[in-house]
């Protein structure tokens, strides 16, 4: 498995310090070793793989006593109100910016756009005092500085000053990690998905059918948010970056337990944006390995993929009614004006165009994840 593989990687790489601290790593190579480096946070326990693993599909699979709905921070009791958002193909996102053509904010990093960049990504979390709690980013270099390699790499990079002025330094380490999330790794597009359209894999019936649904906006909306190049094109990263309010409920359980009460206001979170026409907006994620990273929905409110389509169903079909996770009414959204009513114009699903959409679905996983998938009759 290339995960494993990368794992051996890094065990290598440093197992041989001692024979390359005057030696210099390319700016992929130190950024998956910092990566995996738990010495960027407070108390020495937590590293962007912690939260982003890559052996689950770059989200954080520990259940930190909410079932995975949001990750615990590097002090062991501070808890988000949101999911860790995948990292994989996260590379593809544009830079934050406001469409004029479509008159939509588009791109960004996390749910609400406020990292510009996969670089201003990558700064987050060690600043974030409820994440990986770093007081500033002197001390996070300062971290840098204990170790030889890291050293004599930043400088063979940037040059010989490059950490006496922090800010530069932070900056530089923010490209590093960012230039190893740009590799092939996060993206390999080796799903059966991506097979089937090298001629290498036949679709079964039921996720020929998904497939089918999927793409046309005559039968549903998945396509008008979740296709950015077109049906059967390579390379395609099923979100077209946009932010939508889909009426998500709050998650009351997760709420109970981080203690949140405020409500969250999505895009307008985002420091760039001050139009309250963007309240309760997020961005449209990418549906590659959507099927191996539940809970769904930027808070975890769901816990199975089959539950999130009949949730989008429930705004066409008038006995789509009850929750099935809950056995009761689907609670009300968190943010009821702004919804995406336009985009979420489809016709019904059956139960067995659910089970369809749920098995294309399915067919977005990377190979190396495939094991994580639940097996269906299909």
């Amino acid at each position: 498995m290339k995960s494993l593989k990368l794992l051996i990687n890094i065990f290598l790489v440093f197992s041989s310090l001692s024979l390359s601290a005057n030696e210099a790593l390319s700016k992929e190579a130190l950024g998956q070793i910092l990566f995996f480096d738990k010495n960027l946070s407070q108390n020495r326990t937590q590293s962007c793989a912690t939260c982003h693993n890559p052996n689950s599909a770059f989200v954080d699979d520990r259940s930190n006593g909410i079932s995975k709905m949001a990750s615990l921070g590097d002090d062991n009791k501070s808890l988000g109100d949101r999911q860790a958002p995948t990292a994989s193909y996260a590379k593809f996102s544009p830079n934050f910016h406001f469409d004029e053509k479509k008159q939509k904010y588009i791109g960004g990093q996390f749910w609400d756009g406020r990292a510009a960049t996969l670089e201003e990504q990558a700064g987050g979390p060690p600043l974030n005092p409820i994440e990986m709690g770093m007081a500033n980013k002197k001390e996070v270099i300062n971290r840098i500085k204990e170790n030889e390699l890291y050293v004599s790499s930043f400088k063979n990079l940037y040059g010989e000053d490059i950490l006496n002025d922090e800010k530069k330094a932070y900056d530089a380490l923010t490209q590093i990690i960012a230039s190893f999330e740009r590799t092939d790794e996060f993206s390999p597009f080796d799903s059966k998905y991506d097979k089937y359209l090298k001629g290498e894999y036949d679709l079964t019936a039921l996720e020929d059918l998904g497939k089918s649904l999927f793409f046309s906006n005559n039968n549903n909306s998945c396509a008008t948010c979740h296709v950015l190049k077109g049906e059967d094109k390579k390379g395609e990263t099923f979100t077209n970056y946009e932010f939508h309010n889909i009426g998500t409920p709050a998650n009351q359980e997760l709420r109970a337990k981080n203690g949140v009460k405020d409500i969250d206001k999505g895009l307008l979170n985002n420091p760039s944006v001050t139009d309250e026409k963007q309240m309760g907006k997020y961005k449209v994620p990418t549906l590659r390995n959507v099927a191996v990273t539940a809970p769904y929905m930027h808070n975890g409110v769901f816990s199975d993929l089959r539950t999130v389509v009949e949730f989008y169903d429930k705004y066409n079909n008038k006995d789509r009614t009850i929750n099935k996770e809950t056995n009761k009414a689907w609670d009300e959204p968190e943010v009821k004006d702004t919804i995406s009513l336009k985009e979420l114009k489809a016709k019904e699903l059956s139960d067995r165009k659910v089970e369809a959409l749920v098995s294309f679905m399915e067919l977005l996983t990377d190979e190396k994840y495939e094991h994580l998938l639940k097996s269906k009759v299909k």
